[in-house]
């Protein structure tokens, strides 16, 4: 079920994407009767899982209550190459000008729900989770986050108002790990977590030895994971990060982290194919 907060950043998402894509009126479409009916049909042409349902419905929605979307699928759902997602019945010229804006959010959705779900059945039976990052595409971060949820991730902070990840930088600046670590505490919300990011053992015991219950493990080799979940002994929650792909996942998760963060999931998006295709009577 979408929360109010999700659903009105749907509103917002299409509100903004169809302002760019719509300007001072769609020329084309007025090449259409204005009381003309259509029917479209769209379709996927490769394996999936579906999101981006409620972006789609919005987009149709705002241009024309009395569209219709009778869907066949749910977010969440497994397709395959084919088969029919939706019927969209509609003026054409609301067909024609809606259509790209709301294909567009269901191709990156579904594409960021399936790399994710590629992610989660590659380390089934081990103990980790798949985890976002904020690496993710400007204006739609609580859309790409809501897909790597759908495809079975986790999501990580939403931004940098409700979680507090300690780098490199932050250590150095604040004059080392113990130091910075206790300065979060004093301006931590009680609901806000405090992980740091740690590149060597040496540093993962002062990390521990500070109290620190998120410790990310910013691209250590397999056998330094494995040293760092001997270490930890489960006294903090660990994070493996870097340099993580498909063939090497597995791996990574059979090493014993809890998390496995992955930038890739949301940067580096492939658009699931669709078609949408107009029904003619």
């Amino acid at each position: 079920m979408l929360s109010e907060q999700l659903r009105v950043e749907i509103q917002r998402n299409v509100a903004a994407s169809l302002a760019e894509d719509i300007g001072t009126g769609d020329l084309t479409a007025r090449l259409i009767a204005p009381d003309t009916e259509a029917r479209g049909r769209v379709i996927t042409r490769e394996h999936a899982i579906v999101c981006g349902t409620a972006w789609f419905d919005a987009a149709f929605a705002a241009l024309s209550p009395a569209a219709v979307v009778h869907w066949h699928v749910r977010d969440g759902d497994r397709v395959e190459p084919g088969q029919t997602l939706c019927e969209i019945i509609a003026r054409a010229r609301v067909l024609l000008t809606a259509e790209r804006t709301a294909l567009n959010f269901l191709q990156l959705l579904s594409g960021t729900a399936t790399v994710t779900r590629r992610f989660v059945d590659a380390i089934e039976g081990t103990q980790a989770k798949i985890v976002d990052t904020r690496k993710t595409l400007p204006g739609l971060r609580l859309a790409q986050k809501y897909a790597v949820a759908i495809g079975g991730g986790t999501n990580h902070r939403v931004g940098l108002y409700d979680g507090i990840l300690i780098k490199e930088n932050h250590i150095i600046a604040a004059g080392g790990i113990r130091e910075v670590v206790e300065q979060a505490r004093s301006i931590a919300p009680s609901n806000v977590f405090i992980e740091v990011e740690v590149e060597t053992l040496e540093q993962l015991e002062e990390a521990l030895g500070a109290g620190v219950n998120m410790i990310l493990l910013d691209n250590m080799s397999l056998d330094d994971m494995r040293t760092a979940v001997a270490i930890n002994a489960g006294r903090a929650e660990l994070e493996a990060s870097g340099g993580v792909s498909l063939e090497r996942v597995r791996a990574i998760a059979e090493t014993g982290v809890d998390r496995i963060s992955i930038g890739a999931l949301t940067k580096d998006v492939r658009a699931l194919d669709l078609s949408l295709r107009h029904i003619e009577d």
